[in-house]
């Protein structure tokens, strides 16, 4: 008999142990994002880029270690300004010009695969695509005519550090609820290098009479970005 009390002990210990999620095999989130140039880059634009981040994730079974896509777009600078539409004519439009920047890597993270609390390290590769646009608007906001003045390409690599809380999980046996294993609030930061690139910014265009005059700037495209948003995994 003694020899059955060891396994029957370990069966009534593992079955009292409260239903736990499984580890999740995907994951997507998205964040909103704030952009600071570095070095060269914010010797040229001082402003603070603004946008959304966005990635998915396919996590390794029993493994710290995910592996996916990212993409950030942010807006590093704008201006509008209210033309009349033809001369003659009690017509106005509001001409917008926006200098964006969209970072689109492959990305590796190591994070633990279970708890309410998990920190992450995040590894980075790909390439910036720098452009400048300009739309023009009715009075509703409605785009009647838009074109792209200036655009670039570079490669892109960097790294990243953050945390992740868990505010929602779905036990494995509540089978009648199809829907996310968890939900997490996610906050992060990164820091973005970027290859050298030619690009407009603020103030970059000019128009001299009927002709438009670009100020191109070059340099590398470093940014470091904020990230802070949801997660949901299953």
């Amino acid at each position: 008999m003694k020899k059955w009390i060891i396994p029957t002990l370990l069966i009534c210990m593992i079955a009292s142990i409260p239903p736990s999620i499984a580890q999740s095999r995907f994951q997507a989130g998205g964040s909103l994002t704030l952009g600071f140039p570095q070095n060269e880059f914010a010797d040229n634009v001082d402003n603070i880029g603004f946008g959304l981040t966005g990635q998915f994730l396919f996590c390794f079974p029993q493994s710290p270690l995910s592996v996916g896509a990212s993409m950030n777009f942010l807006i590093y600078g704008s201006e509008t300004y209210e033309d009349q539409l033809t001369q003659g004519a009690p017509v106005y439009v509001d001409v917008t010009t926006t200098n964006n920047i969209i970072m689109t890597h492959l990305l590796l993270r190591l994070q633990p695969p279970r708890g309410s609390v998990r920190p992450y390290v995040d590894g980075l590769l790909g390439f910036n695509y720098l452009w400048t646009r300009t739309r023009i608007e009715n009075q509703v906001d409605e785009e009647i005519a838009g074109t792209t003045n200036f655009d670039d390409i570079t490669f892109g690599w960097g790294g990243g550090v953050g945390i992740s809380f868990r505010v929602f999980e779905r036990r494995e046996n509540a089978n009648y609820y199809d829907g996310p294993k968890a939900v997490f609030i996610e906050a992060g930061v990164r820091y973005l290098r970027g290859g050298d690139a030619e690009y407009l910014k603020e103030g970059s265009i000019q128009q001299t009479g009927d002709d438009f005059v670009y100020d191109v700037l070059q340099s590398i495209t470093d940014i470091m970005t904020y990230h802070l948003g949801a997660t949901i995994a299953f």
